[in-house]
């Protein structure tokens, strides 16, 4: 796992768009995006890059980690809604090759089963965005969840319900199911990318790169994962015991080594 401490939330974000930038310059590839706030900086950088002619992403096909149950697309706070109000209305990606799970299917089980192979008939994702929960949850796999899950529906943590509440009228309005994918279909991702800004997170952050790998963190299966970086700033990295060498990696990162 890298582990790269940046000054704020801005550079954290910078950061995270030259790691993307990387996967765009190929002539095809597959993201896996997510959506809440702490992935509006780096998306606003690639929608500003993308206008620069820096970049395209005409040759993309994207998945989302996961959906409301029960909102339906058009509805303003599900995910196939925001991550096009977000990203994809900016940029010259199809919208066609832009999948998320599908909230209102009769059977959520067959819907993740789906969606599995779905990503998997595409070749699987080759970069995955993901953010992290205060209680360590990645995608909706809230503590608790088995590490080997497979795109499924979930109940929501109190908490989530509580921290998410700010996107809707009120926290009632908070769907308490989700069809998400799992921490196993995540780990087939060939490259992790999570961010984290903010004191709020530093805990979180902690437990998922120098705790144990347990399902009370699930952030923590980043552990396992062959090529995980993890970008935070300052105050998300204020509980990390090795901070000092991770910013010493970092900086003496050999010039043929990307991010």
């Amino acid at each position: 796992m890298e582990v790269i401490i940046c000054a704020d939330a801005a550079a954290v974000a910078r950061t995270a768009a030259d790691v993307f930038t990387t996967y765009l310059t190929r002539p095809d590839c597959t993201l896996g995006l997510a959506t809440g706030s702490t992935p509006l900086q780096t998306y606003q950088e690639l929608i500003r890059r993308y206008q620069a002619g820096e970049v395209s992403f005409s040759h993309v096909t994207a998945f989302l980690l996961d959906e409301y149950v029960g909102l339906p697309r058009e509805h303003e706070q599900s995910y196939y809604r925001t991550i096009r109000r977000e990203l994809t209305e900016h940029v010259d990606i199809d919208d066609a090759r832009v999948f998320s799970p599908d909230g209102l299917a009769d059977n959520p089980d067959e819907a993740g089963a789906a969606y599995d192979a779905a990503i998997a008939a595409a070749g699987g994702i080759d970069l995955q965005l993901l953010g992290i929960g205060t209680d360590g949850h990645i995608g909706f796999n809230e503590p608790g969840s088995s590490l080997a899950s497979r795109t499924r529906l979930k109940t929501l943590h109190p908490q989530t319900i509580a921290d998410n509440a700010r996107f809707f009228d009120s926290e009632a309005d908070v769907p308490i199911h989700v069809i998400t994918q799992g921490l196993g279909t995540i780990s087939a991702a060939r490259h992790l990318l999570l961010l984290a800004t903010g004191e709020g997170k530093a805990q979180a952050i902690a437990d998922t790169v120098e705790g144990p790998v347990a399902a009370v963190c699930p952030a923590s299966i980043l552990q396992l994962h062959p090529h995980a970086t993890v970008i935070v700033d300052e105050a998300a990295a204020s509980k990390l015991k090795l901070g000092q060498y991770y910013r010493y990696a970092f900086e003496h990162k050999p010039d043929w080594q990307n991010i």
